[in-house]
């Protein structure tokens, strides 16, 4: 399994990966799955993927080589909308030359990409790609995306990241994100590989890969749980039975008529019928002795 978030802002772009393959008792693969195409001054563009990890290694491959209808290359092409065509057509080329192979021995063709960057003269772009090499993009409606093991990051995005967002708070942000995952799924696990860049820069001027002796996530580690009990100790405990206006806690109010959903025994099991008495293997059916 895997963890990759991506998140894009009036600043810049946010990307960070995991790096686990295999999570067994016995088998623990690491292998990196953010990869860079940079020619600086003039592109950068951050692929991450989840999934079958020969089938991303084989769309890697082929991004760096194919050609478009156009003939221009993920090197030439003007936009990274075209950019992100290419990488859906890649996808394509390895579904067709290896679906049905792999189909015969029972695995499917599963692969999840998150594509950004940014082409000389445009601005910053991020797109989520689909097994079918079909994407979308993201807009401030949807300033991330996820991919990969997503739910236990997911709440601290929803709640703190907008588009305003700096890119080191987006950074914390998604290191916490990543942390959450971490303590919930034993299949994400480091190191972890972390790029931020800045509008019009068009190189790699951040990126850290994070072990467990990062100073900066060792605290992230450590502190985080620290505050989250500490915001819950000083949440009140729900009061019930009362009158709202008495109190702010009221979590039943004094006379509400909710009733739970009841199942009722069925016809012949009374309030007074006790289980069976327990028999011993030397008792028969009649609890005689025998």
């Amino acid at each position: 399994m895997t963890y990759c978030v991506a998140l894009r802002l009036e600043s810049g772009l946010v990307f960070l990966s995991d790096s686990r393959t295999n999570a067994g008792v016995d088998h623990v693969a690491t292998s990196r799955k953010m990869s860079v195409f940079e020619n600086p001054g003039e592109r950068l563009m951050v692929f991450m993927t989840a999934g079958n990890l020969s089938i991303s290694q084989s769309i890697k491959e082929i991004i760096g080589e194919h050609m478009n209808g156009a003939g221009k290359t993920i090197w030439t092409v003007d936009s990274m909308y075209e950019a992100a065509q290419i990488v859906g057509e890649a996808i394509r080329t390895v579904y067709e030359r290896e679906a049905k192979a792999l189909e015969k021995f029972g695995i499917d063709f599963n692969v999840s990409i998150i594509f950004g960057g940014q082409i000389k003269g445009e601005r910053c772009r991020l797109f989520q790609i689909y097994s079918a090499g079909n994407f979308i993009e993201s807009h401030n409606e949807n300033t991330y995306f996820q991919i990969g093991e997503s739910k236990y990051g997911k709440p601290i995005l929803d709640r703190v990241i907008t588009p305003a967002s700096t890119l080191d708070e987006a950074a914390k942000c998604a290191l916490i994100s990543m942390d959450s995952t971490l303590r919930s799924n034993v299949s994400v696990g480091l190191p972890l590989d972390m790029l931020l860049y800045e509008n019009d820069t068009l190189a790699v001027t951040r990126f850290v890969t994070i072990g467990e002796k990062n100073q900066y996530f060792q605290m992230i580690r450590e502190n985080w749980g620290k505050q989250l009990k500490s915001v819950f100790d000083g949440i009140a405990d729900p009061v019930w039975n009362a009158d709202p206006a008495t109190t702010s806690n009221v979590l039943s109010a004094q006379g509400s008529r909710s009733e739970p959903l009841v199942v009722t025994p069925p016809q012949g099991v009374g309030n007074d019928s006790q289980p069976a008495p327990l028999q011993t293997l030397a008792q028969g059916s009649n609890g005689k002795q025998h």
